[in-house]
């Protein structure tokens, strides 16, 4: 029998793949098969029993990889209000077990933001994921602002999510393993630095001096950066450059979910240098397995308070849910 956390279960990166999106792109994620394909494409009953399979309470619904990040606004606009009003009315239909973070047009950032404060306050959802670069433009480049903008003004927060690696990045660091091993660009290491490196370059940006209530998700357990914040720090302050308060800023403006990512030294360490009102619970379904999540949620040596807040009440609180 499953062992199950004793307190409700929120996970925050779970996607699913909306029909007309999908069309839209050839899905990075296809190598693994039909069988991941159906699972995307099922926000119903056979979704909500495998919740149920694994003790999981609710989930925050997120469009897949790449989701409108490469559409250009002429098709992105239109598409992510009509993949949001689909995502809006299958949370409607079971709203004590979906959430939900909205897509976004990147590619017209005045649009986006409209489609942000739409989405949020018309149809409930919770925030936006945002999957790596926006046409190929870094997520801290200021004409993307007017979207932080209306983040911080409705208080939602914006959840970044990997994509693959420029093909300059992928011919410079992986073209002699990429046939064999395809995963070395995704989950292996091309999304953890893609999405570090978009963290960190936020961070430098000065986006949280304009804007600093401002708040960020990372998943994968901060891709990297809770682990190496001491030493990202320390080099920023040396003398010779302009410093950066690298630890406050990041500690202030991120929170990290644990999807895909169930390790007992990870956790610790990421709990130690963020505390535990910023670490959340998730899994990455489909493309993690939700079982051994839970299980490892059920194990993990924290106190009742603590596990509670990282199964659920950080997420209630985050997303006002």
């Amino acid at each position: 029998m499953l062992q199950k956390p004793s307190c409700p279960v929120i996970t925050l990166e779970e996607h699913y793949g909306d029909d007309e999106m999908v069309a839209t792109f050839t899905c990075p994620d296809a190598h693994a098969g039909p069988a991941l394909m159906k699972r995307l494409k099922d926000v119903g009953e056979e979704r909500l029993k495998s919740m149920d399979e694994a003790g999981i309470d609710m989930q925050v619904l997120s469009h897949n990889s790449p989701s409108a990040q490469k559409l250009a606004p002429d098709i992105a606009i239109g598409m992510c209000r009509r993949v949001n009003d689909r995502l809006g009315a299958t949370i409607k239909a079971n709203p004590t077990r979906f959430a939900g973070f909205a897509a976004l047009p990147t590619s017209d950032p005045a649009a986006a933001a409209d489609e942000l404060e739409r989405s949020v306050t018309t149809l409930g959802l919770c925030g936006a994921m945002i999957h790596g670069t926006a046409n190929g433009i870094w997520l801290d480049d200021k004409s993307l602002w007017p979207i932080y903008a209306r983040a911080e003004k409705l208080g939602v927060p914006l959840y970044l999510h990997p994509s693959m690696p420029k093909a300059a990045i992928v011919d410079a660091y992986y073209k002699e393993y990429a046939a064999e091993y395809p995963i070395l660009l995704r989950a292996a290491w091309g999304y953890t630095l893609e999405t570090a490196t978009q963290a960190v370059r936020l961070v430098l940006s000065g986006v949280f001096d304009a804007h600093p209530k401002l708040q960020f998700i990372l998943g994968h357990l901060g891709e990297g950066v809770p682990f190496l914040l001491w030493r990202i720090n320390n080099a920023f302050m040396r003398p010779g450059q302009k410093t950066v308060e690298f630890d406050k800023i990041f500690r202030e403006h991120f929170h990290v979910t644990t999807s895909g990512f169930f390790s007992d030294t990870a956790l610790n360490c990421t709990i130690a240098e963020l505390g535990i009102d910023r670490v959340l619970f998730s899994v990455d379904y489909p493309f993690e397995a939700q079982p051994p999540g839970t299980r490892w949620l059920a194990n993990v040596a924290l106190g009742d308070e603590d596990k509670a807040k990282l199964a659920s009440g950080n997420a209630k609180r985050l997303l006002k849910l």
